[in-house]
């Protein structure tokens, strides 16, 4: 996992975002990071600048991956999808009767407060 500090590309990537519960996770989001950057990395030839009103337009070679990002649900919409629309199967038969739920494991929340130096502190400083 990536341990250097994280820069402004990666919150407009949402890479901060998730609330993981499982090391496990967080390593698969973070697997998923690079490959997101190197396909808007791929796209930026495809999609056209649309800027929002306070933003500057970026020349069409040159977009950022947040404006490739942002221009991004345009290809998609023109690429289409491989997967079928979905079939309406009626109503779901919801969870099974004897299957009993699990709750999500549950940590207390830690706090950091500030605490005053004690007399036996003071004394050995």
């Amino acid at each position: 996992m990536l341990t250097t500090g994280i820069n402004s590309h990666s919150q407009r990537l949402h890479w901060t975002k998730p609330k993981l519960s499982t090391p496990g996770q967080a390593q698969r989001w973070s697997d998923l990071m690079p490959l997101l950057t190197w396909q808007l990395w791929l796209a930026r030839s495809l999609v056209q600048d649309n800027p929002l009103p306070w933003q500057k337009p970026q020349e069409l070679g040159r977009l950022t991956p947040g404006r490739v990002a942002q221009s991004f649900s345009g290809l998609l919409a023109v690429i289409g999808t491989p997967a079928c629309s979905p079939k309406p199967r009626g109503k779901s038969s919801g969870w099974p009767k004897d299957k009993k739920r699990t709750k999500k494991n549950r940590y207390p929340v830690v706090k950091k407060r500030y605490s005053p130096a004690t007399k036996e502190q003071k004394e050995v400083s």
